[in-house]
């Protein structure tokens, strides 16, 4: 009871090692040799395969420890539930209507002459997970045009999509509508369409377009039109195996080893890490794409090059470019890390995305924790509560939203940090709907040996099939974040008087120890970053409930400065807020008729006291409300409060309507006020304004 792992689960483990070693250092195995292989360890242990009733990897592909499930059987509840509510009555639902000149019926992924690149997929990539996840009869409709113009338009050769680009307006036509790139988006949406509908139309559609890639890459490879496609093939290349899953045609490998040929060699340039530790070296969105392309590559080549490549990526990542919400100086090319430095909605959702799609295949802490880190802290305060507008660039220290030049790798008119529908550049526009839904799609996980896993929190219920059929429904009440108790109650049907399968509990690496009580009896505690398996005969009504104390403890970054962190969440300083909408009479068009503005009304430049580390709990004062609010995100709504001692630094202000450089911690002769005093700190994804990094003082 005591061992986080079952015996089972050490088996299963070591088996999977097997087959790695068995494959390194020999690429001329043959496909046959590695299903001989896989079929014979299954025999021995038959847990080592693929989900009965979700399926997962087929020989030759590597064993994965974990099975998406299927759209919408995953519902949020609580304030996740008030999120993708509020997407719904937001941008989300309503797009069409307010960026009609790229998302209405010229659009060319319905058949006009308006944009038909990246933008319309970009939408629908959130729009039809939201709504199936809601259930919604009317965001549904909104995506059907779509998904059947989509799957209508393929030729005999096997291209679909749109066959003359006109560019984002109508009428100015360019030369690649054959651009691999934005069919990327629309494979991605038609298997997230096919996992909520099982039309098999999209079945016989990507088979017919993947036999045309086959033959048309060795001439007109990913980046034959635009650049973007040779970066972002791991989103191509998951695509791929998924339908092999499906149908093990054995054309889709020798695809797939193609695609990975002339996508951007992310394995090399983070094992080698110059590019990472280079500012500009690389597109914020290409890198937050990237990131998961060696191990969705790794299934097909389990070698462990590809796992050292993305973790010694992520490591560099937070080393060079890391700020303190979970994102990286991003602000266009990769820009170091400088908590003044923006960081693109883009990178936020599709670093999410990655870490969603990699967490599936390792199993590991890091990429929950860290995958919750964006979640719970950079995604909230980059849109408005009632969703309708955006930042394009986040800052970690952010003191003034105002229409300036900043020091960002591109300046969009100066609307870059500003909230508004077009503000900066109007991809995130359509990109920022994917966030919430795809991370509700992946708070539960199907286990290979027909268990289900917990490995992202959040309120939710979740309806599967586990052990030999048996559907089975856990309801996840829950504050997390702000809370550190998660409830789980199971129920079964009434014919069923017990049910066996394994369940699968994440332990997060911030977490120095956790209990799990089922149905009121401790069971066991554990230490953090591991996954711990409870198996055994479970009945309608058992109570789990995982509680994973927070204790508070600093993080340092650029010059040394320092980040207040309690669980998942990170903590900044509350600014008092003054907001202007102001129209936009300059040029409307590109930034659209009007933006928000933020100043602030109470001192930002403090130095927190420097305090040891085994004494931040008797320097820092914790204050919670009784009932977290539906809506959480906002200063009057934070559910939680710290207060903190610090000192005013006079000579740190503003530069170019940001926080200027900041002083070195802990710098002896520092100028500071004398006064101590007393400030307040609340989550981060509940401010506008913020100090999120800050210098220590004495």
């Amino acid at each position: 009871m005591g061992d986080s792992y079952s015996e089972t689960a050490k088996m299963k483990k070591n088996l999977i090692l097997i087959f790695a070693f068995c494959f390194l250092g020999n690429e001329e195995i043959t496909s046959a040799q590695k299903q001989t292989w896989e079929e014979k360890a299954r025999s021995q242990h038959p847990t080592v395969g693929v989900n009965t009733f979700y399926g997962g990897n087929k020989a030759p592909l590597r064993t994965n420890p974990y099975q998406e499930l299927p759209l919408g059987a995953i519902k949020p509840q609580g304030w996740l539930q008030e999120m993708l509510v509020r997407q719904k009555n937001g941008a989300t639902g309503q797009l069409d209507q307010l960026y009609p000149l790229v998302m209405g019926k010229r659009n060319g992924w319905l058949g006009g002459d308006g944009d038909q690149w990246e933008r319309g997929p970009y939408w629908l990539d959130g729009l039809l997970p939201l709504a199936y996840i809601l259930e919604d009869k009317a965001l549904i409709a909104k995506t059907k045009p779509w998904i059947e113009w989509a799957l209508q338009s393929q030729d005999t050769e096997g291209h679909f999509g749109p066959k003359t680009d006109y560019g984002s307006e109508p009428g100015v036509q360019r030369d690649n509508s054959r651009d691999w790139w934005p069919k990327m988006v629309m494979l991605k949406i038609l298997k997230q369409y096919y996992s909520a509908t099982g039309d098999k139309r999209v079945i016989t559609l990507m088979t017919n377009y993947f036999k045309y890639q086959l033959k048309e890459l060795p001439k007109t490879p990913l980046d034959h039109w635009t650049f973007w496609a040779r970066y972002r093939g791991g989103d191509n290349l998951m695509v791929v195996y998924w339908l092999y899953n499906i149908t093990q045609d054995a054309f889709l490998l020798d695809l797939a080893n193609l695609i990975h040929q002339q996508t951007f060699d992310y394995t090399g340039a983070f094992l080698k890490g110059e590019m990472l530790a280079t500012p500009g070296s690389i597109h914020c969105v290409n890198l937050a794409q990237g990131l998961k392309e060696p191990l969705i590559y790794y299934q097909q080549h389990p070698e462990p090059k590809y796992l050292d490549a993305t973790n010694k990526g992520l490591a560099d990542i937070r080393k060079f470019n890391g700020q303190a919400q979970g994102l990286y100086g991003g602000d266009e090319a990769l820009h170091g890390n400088n908590p003044t430095q923006g960081s693109e909605l883009c990178s936020a959702v599709e670093m999410m995305f990655s870490l969603e799609s990699m967490l599936g295949i390792t199993g590991q802490v890091s990429l929950a924790d860290h995958l919750e880190k964006i979640a719970f802290n950079a995604l909230p305060t980059q849109t408005t509560p009632d969703y309708m507008a955006r930042q394009y660039f986040q800052q970690a220290n952010q003191v003034m939203l105002t229409r300036h030049i900043r020091n960002f790798d591109q300046n969009h008119g100066g609307t870059d940090a500003c909230y508004g529908l077009l503000t900066g550049y109007p991809c995130c526009t359509s990109n920022m709907h994917q966030g919430w839904p795809k991370f509700t799609q992946n708070l539960w996980y199907a286990t290979p040996d027909n268990g289900l896993a917990a490995l992202v929190y959040s309120p939710c219920e979740v309806k599967a099939q586990v052990a030999n059929g048996t559907e089975v429904k856990f309801t996840e009440e829950t504050n997390y974040p702000f809370g550190e108790a998660i409830k789980f109650t199971l129920t079964i049907p009434k014919k069923v008087k017990s049910v066996n399968f394994p369940f699968h509990l994440r332990v997060p690496a911030w977490c120095q120890k956790a209990t799990i009580t089922i149905n009121g009896k401790i069971w066991q505690e554990a230490a953090g970053n591991q996954i711990v398996v409870v198996n055994r005969a479970w009945k309608s009504g058992d109570v789990v409930q995982l509680q994973l104390p927070m204790h508070l403890f600093r993080s340092t970054w650029y010059e040394n400065a320092v980040a207040i962190e309690r669980g998942p969440i990170t903590y900044a300083l509350k600014v008092g807020e003054d907001r202007k909408t102001v129209k936009n009479d300059k040029d409307p068009v590109a930034y659209g008729q009007q933006y928000i503005e933020v100043r602030p009304t109470t001192p930002w430049n403090y130095g927190l006291l420097h305090v040891a580390d085994n004494k931040l709990t008797e320097n820092f004062t914790i204050s919670t409300k009784e009932q977290v609010a539906v809506f959480p995100w906002s200063v009057a709504n934070a559910p939680i409060q710290i207060k903190a001692k610090a000192k005013k630094i006079p000579s740190w202000q503003l530069y170019n309507d940001m926080a200027g450089p900041m002083p070195y911690s802990i710098t002896s002769d520092l100028e500071t006020s004398k006064d101590v005093e007393e400030v307040t700190l609340i989550p981060y994804g509940c401010t506008t304004l913020r100090i999120a990094q800050f210098p220590e003082v004495h």
